[in-house]
């Protein structure tokens, strides 16, 4: 029985293609909100999207989404939820308003209501002014654009994303994660989506789903990925600011070292009966006449915990 805070819950679900074991009995909750599903090519990401649209057959176990049986309710759960396929199933010769009236009308609307939608969710995206040009001569951002565009067409409840910012250079890839956000923020749609960068998702995911060759490695609130690592950040500005402040704060007992163009601290440094490390930091940049422009808490990133669980797990395997 599926909760009614989860969108989509599986047990023991597991796919088997004879060489590969694409998931080995995955039992996971996804709620609300946006999910980061992350973890390297081959993981299995792909793999549960397809089965949980009723795309491709589980090999054993179960699974729901938004409260429908992926085994006997395919068509039911393909008709709530919206999907940005990985790999390019763009027609060239079609332009992008009628490939997205196109699919929203498969998907029971009618055409008038149909061109409406259309021209809001492009509008949405970004291709208001492109969307009647043929999207054989889009750049891939326009494409996955135009994928993204028709996964929303029928207002959907849930939207799987696979691998949205694939082949998109640092200023597209940062588009899509806004656009990303939006929907899940703004619109109030539940989100999915797939990523083998783990650390991309750090900024719009309220939640994050780490996979490792079919089985889940962690699932948790992505504030909970990010944790403290009990580390200051210090950055200061001035002539040799960085080499003096680390002499100076090396005086008073306190260690630094050296990432970048920032000192790192321990946030519990300092002698018995020191000042706080950070009223230290503070008071030492001001004594030397330097500017501090930041002191700030280091926290772990996704790629930490990801190794760090891996490394884990690899370890009670060989135990």
């Amino acid at each position: 029985m599926q909760s009614v805070d989860t969108v989509v819950q599986t047990q023991g679900l597991t796919k088997d293609y004879g060489p590969v074991l694409a998931l080995d009995s995955l039992d996971l909750g996804i709620g609300p909100g946006i999910t980061g599903l992350v973890g390297a090519n081959g993981a299995g990401k792909s793999t549960l999207l397809k089965i949980l649209l009723g795309l491709v057959p589980a090999t054993g176990g179960v699974a729901q989404v938004l409260g429908h049986d992926i085994a006997t309710e395919g068509p039911a759960i393909r008709s709530l939820v919206g999907y940005l396929p990985e790999h390019d199933c763009l027609p060239p010769d079609v332009s992008a308003s009628d490939f997205v009236v196109h699919l929203a009308m498969m998907s029971g609307l009618p055409r008038v209501a149909a061109r409406e939608r259309a021209a809001e969710v492009l509008r949405h995206v970004g291709l208001a002014e492109e969307r009647y040009r043929p999207m054989g001569g889009y750049s891939t951002g326009m494409k996955q654009k135009a994928k993204l565009a028709q996964a929303l067409a029928h207002d959907p409840r849930l939207v799987l994303l696979d691998e949205p910012t694939n082949g998109l250079d640092p200023a597209a890839r940062e588009e899509m994660l806004g656009l990303v956000q939006r929907i899940g923020r703004d619109f109030g749609i539940a989100v999915i989506v797939t990523s083998h960068l783990l650390g991309e998702l750090e900024r719009v995911s309220d939640h994050v789903v780490v996979l490792d060759g079919g089985r889940l490695l962690r699932a948790s609130r992505t504030d909970e990925f990010l944790d403290a690592t009990g580390v200051l950040l210090v950055e200061v500005l001035g002539e040799d600011g960085q080499a003096r402040m680390a002499e100076a704060l090396g005086r008073a007992g306190v260690a630094t070292t050296s990432r970048g163009a920032l000192l790192t601290v321990d946030a519990a440094a300092g002698p018995a009966g020191s000042p706080d490390v950070h009223d230290l930091i503070r008071d030492t940049a001001g004594d030397l006449g330097l500017g501090l422009v930041r002191l700030q808490v280091d926290h772990r990133r996704i790629e930490d915990v990801f190794a760090d669980d891996r490394a884990s797990t690899e370890e009670v395997s060989r135990g």
